[in-house]
C-alpha cells in the first residue's frame, strides 16, 4: 500500500513539471520543423508531456518504455555504458529515443528528410534540459 501511494505521489510530482517540459518540446519542434511529434515520458511509460497530434501518446510512451528496457539490457550486456539514445529508421521516417536525465526519456518522430546530425544535436540538448526539470521535481519530492 505504501509503495502504491509513493508511486502516485511521484507521478503527481512529475506531472507538475509538465508545463516546463511541454515548453521544451514546443521549442524543439520549432527548431526542427521536420519533426512530426515529440513526447516526454517517464522511464516506466507515463506520459509527462506531448507535442504530437497524430499519435496515441500513451501507446508511444508504453512502446518507448519497452524499447528502453531492451536498449538498457543491450548496452549493459555489451559493456557500452549507460543508455544515451536509440534511432529507428522506417520507410516513412524516424523514431528517436533519447535519455532525459535518470527518470525520463524523449521520443521524437521525424520525416525521412530530416538531417539526422541536427536531430541528434538538438535532441541531446533538449533531453538534458528535460532531464534537469524531471530529476529536479523528483528531488523536491524526496526532500519533502
Amino acid at each position: 500500500m505504501r509503495r502504491a501511494l509513493r508511486q502516485r505521489a511521484e507521478r503527481r510530482k512529475l506531472m507538475t513539471a509538465e508545463a516546463d517540459v511541454l515548453g521544451e518540446l514546443t521549442g524543439l519542434r520549432a527548431r526542427l520543423p521536420q519533426l512530426t511529434g515529440a513526447l516526454a515520458a517517464s522511464t516506466d511509460g507515463l506520459v509527462l508531456a506531448q507535442d504530437a497530434s497524430k499519435t496515441e501518446a500513451e501507446s508511444v510512451a508504453a512502446l518507448t518504455a519497452a524499447a528502453l528496457g531492451v536498449a538498457l539490457r543491450l548496452t549493459e550486456a555489451t559493456a557500452q555504458g549507460d543508455f544515451r539514445e536509440l534511432l529507428i529508421r522506417g520507410a516513412d521516417g524516424y523514431v528517436a529515443i533519447y535519455a532525459a536525465g535518470s527518470s525520463a526519456v524523449l521520443t521524437l518522430l521525424a520525416e525521412p528528410r530530416i538531417n539526422v546530425g541536427r536531430l541528434h544535436l538538438e535532441a541531446r540538448r533538449s533531453g538534458a534540459r528535460i532531464g534537469e526539470v524531471v530529476d529536479g521535481a523528483l528531488e523536491r519530492l524526496e526532500s519533502s
